[in-house]
């Protein structure tokens, strides 16, 4: 009773800090002729309330698709349905067809951030809560510490909350996955990460560990016996989900290819707001939009990512134990989203989550205890950094980010580089990315704690 007194304040912590971020500014306020990302899930409930489905992801006299066309999978459709009926009945100018467009008032405001939380109150708050009693170690002091910690996570609370996004959904649906699969529940494992991946593309950064586990777990059980029954049951889980989600779109193949083709919008390329942080990093050095066309970017681009996750992948189907798994999906996805917050104006949220993040892990977690080198896997990662002692690796990484986030704020850069200090974020956040992989990539090919020793340093 206590342990669950102790989560509950810390979900009521983590629901101020929500509110309290989603009081400020957001995506796009006032800005036209967008609007932004607020303008655009906005836009997505009036189209999807207003338009019959088969136009939802179509260009038409009624949907211009250059003004926030609906790019994410049929489940954020019918999200943005089911939040339209219930924007209705509030008010119906908040979705009526075109002259809604760029709508902005405090009662509007205040649904879509209601919007966002409910969401995560159903969805994501509940399966972090889970996850951490049942599958994190340490005495139930830590484990309330760890849910306290991962309801303050900044980056996911400023790009929902404040860039405004529902990542919250595709990511507590990939949590309700991996939370099944540790329980031994595959097939519902199985259902709930083809929800996120139906709500959400990017979940496509998971799918491999998901894949791999699975079949390697189904081939360790024997393939004629037992395994076969679980490969088989799995299958059918993910095609009947699959099916389910995009039925309405069944009927005509060209609606379906046309749904395709809007959430792999890959006429993008690859430099767009300086996410892609290794090809704007190597931009630096090889001019590789003016060398590669857009197609041979997205080609080599989709061969070097199935490339870097190929040992991985071949891991963890030879070994396909659940601590494999959840360090295969470590490697998942990286995002800068520094520039954005500074975009959108949170400055002084972003300030604040992030050292609050940043205390609490340390205060609560003691995130930097000395751990031996045996237990951090440390010899051969320190031989590549040569030989930096670890907590000089965090202390580094921590100012880097600061003084970035300093001098693209004081600073203005020069003309003749105004992409600057957006550069300066991405390739720092590359080669944190690039350090965290190689790290990881040699904890997966290590062998795992031993229980005596993790006991031993929770």
């Amino acid at each position: 009773m206590q342990t669950w007194s102790l989560v509950s304040m810390c979900v009521l912590l983590g629901i101020v800090v929500r509110w309290g971020v989603s009081l400020n500014s957001y995506s796009g306020a006032g800005k036209p002729p967008m609007f932004g990302d607020y303008e655009a899930q906005r836009h997505w409930q009036e189209v999807t309330y207003n338009l019959p489905l088969q136009e939802w992801y179509s260009n038409t006299t009624e949907n211009d698709l250059n003004y926030w066309g609906l790019d994410y999978p049929p489940l954020t459709a019918y999200h943005s349905l089911v939040c339209a009926y219930v924007a209705k009945t509030i008010n119906p100018e908040w979705v009526d067809l075109h002259k809604s467009r760029g709508y902005e008032s405090p009662a509007h405001k205040l649904f879509m951030r209601a919007t966002v939380l409910v969401a995560d109150l159903l969805i994501y708050i509940p399966a972090v809560v889970l996850y951490c009693l049942y599958l994190t170690d340490g005495s139930t002091k830590k484990k309330v510490c760890t849910v306290f910690c991962f309801l303050l996570y900044p980056g996911l609370i400023l790009i929902d909350y404040g860039h405004f996004q529902y990542n919250g959904v595709s990511l507590g649906f990939a949590l309700w996955g991996v939370l099944a699969l540790g329980l031994g529940w595959d097939a519902l494992g199985s259902l709930a990460f083809c929800l996120a991946l139906n709500y959400k593309q990017m979940e496509l950064y998971h799918a491999l560990p998901f894949f791999c586990y699975l079949l390697g777990k189904s081939v360790k059980l024997g393939l004629m016996g037992r395994g076969l029954f679980l490969l088989v049951r799995i299958a059918s889980t993910v095609l009947v989900t699959f099916a389910l989600c995009w039925l309405p779109f069944l009927s005509d193949p060209g609606d379906a290819m046309q749904v395709v083709r809007r959430i792999f919008p890959v006429a993008r390329g690859l430099f767009e707001d300086k996410v892609a942080n290794a090809w704007c990093s190597l931009n630096i050095l090889i001019k590789i939009r003016s060398i590669l066309s857009s197609d041979s970017q997205i080609y080599i681009s989709f061969a070097c990512t199935l490339l870097a996750v190929l040992p991985s992948c071949v891991r963890l189907l030879m070994k396909p134990t659940f601590w494999q798994f959840k360090l295969a999906l470590v490697r998942g996805i990286q995002l800068i989203i520094l520039p954005l917050f500074l975009k959108d104006g949170l400055l002084v949220p972003y300030a604040v989550t992030s050292l609050a993040f940043l205390f609490f892990s340390i205060y609560l977690l003691s995130a930097l205890e000395h751990c031996s080198e045996e237990e951090l896997r440390l010899g051969a990662f320190h031989k590549l950094l040569f030989c930096l002692p670890k907590l000089d690796l965090f202390y580094i990484s921590v100012s880097a980010m600061a003084g970035l986030s300093v001098v693209t704020v004081a600073l203005v850069p020069p003309t003749h580089l105004p992409d600057l200090f957006p550069v300066l974020v991405s390739s720092t956040a590359f080669l944190h990315f690039l350090g965290t992989f190689i790290y990881f990539n040699i904890v997966q090919f290590s062998e795992p704690p031993s229980r005596k020793s993790q006991k031993k340093n929770d």
